[in-house]
């Protein structure tokens, strides 16, 4: 039914959530202390730095995390039963241990082993010279860290990505057999492409949580936004103040992310209406 005038019937406006109005007003309020009050805006200073360590950790992990998840995944879809098994055993383990074992586990017994390893592999004469041997020491707590993480969440992409590929509609794959694609091609050009739309905003999601676990490496002295807003509250006694700096941090990051997984998130489903 038209409205007089004919004009078509008013589009309604996009209301804002009042959970995120008042997280907006909040925000807004916190960044203001931070510029007025003198020990807010100390504290600001001395655990900014953190940030970038946060963020890069964060990004660096996540990364190599897919890009093994994606390879554990296709192992899982495999026709291959050893491959399939293997691929099962891996995510089942790495599933099972808490991200904090996990991360002391690697950075204590597993990086030692990998030292090990390369001084065996490539500590031989290559064109009259020789790879430098490697010492545990150079490899360090903050790379330890980035593979703890990678290695932990890699089993829990490898599962999101299976459920993409399996989500992707059977005809069309029957559809690329008839045409005589290689199970490869039919990977590269039709399964995959149409699989990483479906996947997106759970790696979002995923991704949010990597950042909230990676103050975890907090406990291995990698010098993140959590493991300065310890020291700096352990020599200046001033712990309420500097974990409201590290909570408000951690949640302009995170909410931050959210916000554009649920924007990307709307703008998918709008495509497919």
């Amino acid at each position: 039914m038209s409205v007089a005038g004919g004009r078509g019937p008013a589009k309604a406006r996009p209301e804002i959530p009042y959970w995120l109005l008042a997280i907006i007003l909040l925000g807004i309020l916190f960044a203001w202390l931070i510029t007025a009050d003198g020990d807010y805006a100390t504290i600001f200073r001395a655990l900014r730095q953190g940030v970038a360590v946060t963020l890069w950790v964060s990004l660096v992990a996540f990364a190599l995390a897919i890009a093994l998840g994606l390879i554990v995944a296709l192992g899982r879809l495999s026709r291959r039963r050893v491959l399939r098994e293997i691929a099962t055993f891996y995510i089942e383990i790495v599933r099972g241990v808490p991200v904090l074992v996990l991360l002391f586990y690697v950075a204590f017994v597993g990086a030692p082993q990998i030292v090990v390893a390369w001084n065996w592999v490539f500590a031989v004469p290559i064109e009259g010279g020789w790879f430098p041997a490697m010492s545990v020491r150079d490899f360090s707590m903050e790379w330890r860290a980035i593979f703890a993480l990678m290695v932990s969440y890699s089993a829990f992409l490898a599962e999101i990505f299976r459920a993409g590929i399996e989500a992707v509609p059977r005809g069309q794959i029957e559809a690329a057999e008839s045409l005589g694609l290689k199970r490869s091609q039919m990977m590269r050009f039709i399964i995959l492409p149409q699989a990483v739309r479906t996947v997106l905003p759970p790696l979002g999601n995923d991704f949010v949580a990597m950042i909230k676990d990676s103050a975890l490496v907090s406990a291995l002295g990698v010098q993140d936004i959590t493991q300065l807003g310890k020291v700096y509250s352990a020599s200046t006694f001033r712990f309420f103040e500097t974990y409201n700096v590290v909570a408000y941090l951690y949640l302009v990051m995170t909410i931050g992310i959210s916000l554009l997984v649920r924007g990307l998130e709307r703008r998918m489903k709008r495509r497919k209406g």
